[in-house]
């Protein structure tokens, strides 16, 4: 089994259940639901939906030195993270997210960056690793300054030493210090070192200043861009759009790492479009793009075909989205086919 190092953004998610009169309105008492508390950001998301799949997963990330440390480590360790490389920071707070999510209604974050400013990627080990994956770079202000050097640095430490590196966005808040940052450098120059790619088409819009609705052609356009800037596997999500995979020569897929160069000459050149599922009881959308990322991630490793690994980005989606954790068993019942990538 391939040992997958998951690094980035890592917080608690603390979400009230909201009914459908819940609104913010100054000097008045609004009755909710009970409230969830969960480990959160692409670590955990990423990382737990990896581990629930099967794979072996290292979870690099920093927190605080506070009373929301010790729980979401507390955390980390009932999701069965048992070793996670955090290190602890003694002058940030935990970074946590306020997630308020109505029936029918998108997700709204309030989100605290806290320690997730302190990681920069020089502490992640790389020995035992087959996969690396860093997750929001746009809430890592440590990985993005100098254009990115920080980031570009680490992918090209782990592509040295034969892993593969895999990347996932976040949305960018144009208003903040991170938005104001020359976003098309940084993404060139971690493209430029990056083997696979699982942007959602919000999280590059909003890096890149695109105020455009979704078509096919502007995901064409935006994957075009990823593959010439040098990644060799790039997956745009675009919620009930579905997901596009793209990938490049088989060249470049040998220059993958021990993961990918086996699949090359499967995998090169390849262009899939696939519908998301349809969702009988949705629950939730929270980490339903990290449960994608994870579905692909998994399928390379375990030597996939394009098709199954785009079919299971998207059952894991799916599950997440119905309220459970993307096990196998649970994958199953969303697509009997993919059963035999479980298998040992």
């Amino acid at each position: 089994m391939h040992s997958i190092a998951v690094a980035g953004h890592l917080c608690l998610d603390i979400v009230p259940r909201l009914g459908e009169s819940a609104e913010l309105i100054p000097g008045q008492l609004i009755d909710v639901g009970p409230l969830s508390i969960t480990p959160g950001g692409s670590v955990a998301n990423t990382g737990g939906a990896l581990a629930s799949l099967g794979a072996k997963v290292t979870p690099f990330a920093t927190i605080g030195d506070d009373e929301l440390g010790e729980l979401l480590l507390a955390k980390l360790d009932a999701q069965g993270f048992a070793s996670p490389r955090v290190a602890v920071s003694g002058r940030m707070s935990t970074s946590y997210s306020l997630v308020f999510e109505k029936p029918g209604v998108d997700r709204t974050f309030w989100h605290h960056t806290g320690a997730n400013e302190e990681f920069d990627g020089s502490s992640v080990e790389l020995h035992g690793h087959e996969m690396l994956h860093v997750g929001y770079p746009p809430l890592l202000p440590g990985v993005v300054t100098d254009g990115g050097r920080p980031l570009h640095t680490l992918f090209a430490r782990a592509r040295s030493a034969g892993i593969a590196t895999s990347l996932d966005l976040a949305v960018v808040d144009r208003t903040s210090a991170v938005g104001a940052l020359d976003w098309n450098a940084i993404l060139a120059s971690a493209f430029s070192e990056c083997d696979i790619a699982s942007p959602s088409l919000d999280d590059l819009t909003s890096a890149l200043h695109i105020d455009e609705p979704y078509s096919p052609a502007l995901v064409d356009r935006l994957a075009d861009r990823m593959l010439a800037d040098g990644v060799a596997v790039v997956a745009i999500s675009a919620g009930h759009h579905g997901l596009r995979v793209r990938t490049a020569s088989a060249d470049r897929l040998r220059a993958g790492g021990t993961v990918l160069s086996p699949l090359a000459d499967t995998w090169a050149d390849r262009d899939i479009t696939l519908p998301a599922l349809r969702v009988e009881h949705p629950v939730t959308t929270n980490g339903a793009g990290d449960a994608s990322t994870a579905g692909l991630l998994f399928a390379i490793s375990r030597g996939a075909t394009p098709e199954q690994a785009a079919a299971l980005a998207a059952a894991s989606s799916a599950v997440t989205i119905s309220g459970a954790r993307p096990t196998p068993d649970a994958i199953a019942t969303v697509d009997p086919s993919l059963a035999r990538l479980f298998e040992s």
